[in-house]
């Protein structure tokens, strides 16, 4: 028989990752959004509004699903859910396309390139909501595991949002940390719920922080190299 507290986390917990990576996701953006977007010292190139408009899409999406699931819409959770399989798969397309745009964008500049993202390391954050998406639709006529990973895809697009954060919050450049715990917040529901971590979360946290690492280092060496 479960507790009050493992009946309350059952019953609320992908809700409540939903709207806490929806609030990572605007608070980190948002920081940026008046000098970037609205007021840039350049002129953006269209694909980033573009690019912009479908990562908002699929986390307003995910906020949407996860309160279909909690009141039991699961019928039209299920019949929207193509919807967000074509967002979904935007994400990675566009974002390449966005990630090589931006990277000939910001070294066009001497003011930005500096703070250009590596299209290296930029690729590697999209593997990490690219492969767990995918694997999710593979097993989405397996609850424990499709709610899993796509949790998990969406851990991995706060990456772009952590790093906008104020340095208090994290040292340069582990922003990273900040996706991780989100990650540990879901294997912290897995024990108490079920007494066990699963499987997904115990393959995909060690493989997630080893491409961390690839990235961060990636990123020392590039500064270093300055």
């Amino acid at each position: 028989m479960q507790t009050k507290r493992a009946g309350f986390l059952n019953e609320y917990f992908y809700f409540f990752m939903s709207l806490l990576i929806a609030a990572v996701v605007f608070y980190g953006f948002g920081r940026e959004l008046d000098h970037h977007f609205l007021h840039p010292s350049h002129k953006l190139p269209f694909l980033l509004t573009i690019h912009a408009t479908i990562f908002t899409a699929w986390i307003l999406f995910y906020v949407l699903q996860s309160a279909l699931v909690r009141t039991r819409n699961v019928r039209l959770h299920r019949s929207l859910g193509w919807f967000g399989f074509a967002l979904g798969c935007l994400i990675p397309i566009v974002g390449t396309m966005t990630a090589v745009v931006m990277r000939r964008f910001d070294m066009q500049f001497a003011d930005m390139r500096l703070t250009a993202p590596l299209l290296r390391t930029a690729l590697l954050d999209l593997s990490t909501f690219t492969i767990p998406f995918f694997l999710a639709i593979y097993w989405r006529n397996r609850p424990e595991y499709h709610r899993r990973l796509i949790l998990l895809a969406a851990c991995g697009l706060t990456a772009s949002a952590f790093v906008r954060f104020p340095r208090m919050f994290h040292p340069w450049p582990w922003y990273y940390v900040g996706v991780d715990l989100l990650v540990l917040l879901a294997m912290l529901r897995d024990q108490i719920v079920d007494h066990r971590v699963h499987k997904i979360y115990r393959i995909a946290l060690p493989t997630m922080i080893i491409v961390q690492f690839v990235i961060m280092e990636t990123i020392l060496q590039h500064l270093w190299l300055k």
